[in-house]
């Protein structure tokens, strides 16, 4: 481990981490709390200090935004001027709403977080932990790789007012309450917004990257889950080496243990299921928020790349990677919540395949839990954002699809 792992490790180490259900949650949160902790944002921590620290944030926070809204108001009179306001104000806004609903349902994303520890969340086989694995792996992937872009952006957007041709300029269009275009107030200026908008863009990377992981730890039990239903019949049969297949419909110490194991999935199915409908319904109107603001933001972002290509390469490369952030962030929301709802259906496949037709169906009481079982999965678990728009690849090849016409006539206008 480096020396900046070990301080981060340190640095970060948080009470959410101390509480965390075990190590399943730990696999999948870690990233997310420590990131949380860090900004001020965490909803768990009681300590006296950690209070002044997030009230400073926060306040700062909100007067950032502030001056932002009143520059636009009274500032902004240039289209240049006009899409730098609208691109920061909508962002933070979208992650103002997401931040506000992640504290009002924090005890419900407690609860998701440590729905691995559930009793019938069965990881007892090599291929069901390596399965775990592979997913937090995966997730850890995404996320640290989202977390990189969003600092090269943040890299990016310290440098630019240094490489533009516009003296004392900020990386923000922002009102500030003093005279900062001399050399002795332009560095506490600058310092300032810096500080404050470092604080808002990892609020923006933290709320994106709860939001990933949420989905996918749901994802990666629907997927072991599939699992045990594929492999019921043979983890059954187990205890009972020896003794025809036909003459184990028979025995009655088989049949209970039978009926045992399909009721326990069924109860996990139902808790999986339960905790789906509850995500979804708390992200809906966050989702909706984001996804107009991706829309926005794609168009505007793409306007200001052609417009100051040839002027301003600092700013386009700025743009660039602010760009490729937003459209990578929301097409794999659309991805994974599209895999979640296809896998969630491929339960019913994997029930239909487990071997019914060999008699099993003849045990009294597993005919109508198959039958259940296969009901649910028929009914397909669709995110939407705010019931408008279903999350899926196809509606995000019509966002961009918006943007790119929204983009034309941007450059339409500019031309006139």
């Amino acid at each position: 481990m480096t020396f900046f792992q070990r301080f981060w490790n340190k640095l970060t180490y948080n009470k959410a981490l101390e509480e965390s259900s075990g190590k399943f949650e730990t696999m999948f949160f870690d990233l997310i709390y420590r990131i949380i902790y860090i900004t001020g944002s965490s909803t768990v921590e009681t300590s006296t200090g950690y209070f002044i620290y997030s009230i400073i944030t926060k306040l700062s926070i909100m007067l950032f935004f502030s001056s932002e809204v009143w520059f636009f108001i009274y500032y902004a009179r240039d289209i240049d001027t006009l899409i730098d306001c609208v691109n920061a104000i909508f962002i933070q806004a979208a992650t103002l709403i997401k931040n506000i609903k992640r504290v009002a349902q924090s005890e419900t994303f407690k609860k998701l977080a440590s729905a691995m520890e559930s009793p019938n969340f069965d990881v007892s086989t090599d291929a069901r932990r390596k399965l775990v694995d592979v997913w937090a792996k995966k997730n850890k992937a995404y996320s640290m790789f989202w977390f990189l872009h969003g600092v090269c952006t943040l890299t990016f957007w310290y440098s630019y007012p240094f490489l533009d041709d516009i003296d004392y300029n900020l990386m923000l269009a922002i009102y500030i309450p003093f005279d900062y275009h001399r050399s002795s107030t332009y560095l506490i200026a600058y310092i300032m917004v810096m500080i404050v908008f470092t604080f808002i863009s990892y609020i923006v990377m933290s709320t994106d990257i709860l939001m990933q992981t949420c989905i996918v730890h749901l994802l990666c039990q629907v997927l072991v889950l599939q699992d045990c239903f594929d492999n019921i019949l043979n983890e059954c049969v187990e205890d009972f080496g020896g003794i025809p297949e036909s003459d184990l419909l028979g025995n009655e110490r088989f049949r209970e243990k039978f009926k045992n194991r399909l009721r326990d999935l069924i109860n996990q199915q139902r808790f999986i299921t339960n905790n789906i409908m509850e995500l979804r319904n708390i992200l809906s109107f966050p989702l909706l928020a984001h996804m107009a603001t991706s829309t926005v933001l794609i168009c505007s972002i793409g306007f200001q790349i052609v417009s100051s290509a040839s002027v301003n390469i600092s700013k386009s490369l700025m743009s660039l990677f602010y760009l490729g952030y937003n459209m990578i962030i929301l097409y794999n929301f659309c991805r994974w919540c599209e895999e979640l709802t296809i896998q969630s259906e491929g339960i019913g496949a994997k029930v239909y395949s487990l071997g019914w037709e060999r008699g099993l169906a003849t045990i009294p009481g597993v005919r109508s839990s198959l039958l259940l079982i296969l009901t649910c999965s028929n009914k397909p678990i669709v995110f939407t954002a705010g019931g408008m728009y279903d999350l899926s690849l196809d509606s995000y090849a019509n966002m961009i699809k918006t943007s790119y016409s929204a983009f034309t006539m941007l450059l339409r206008f500019r031309r006139g």
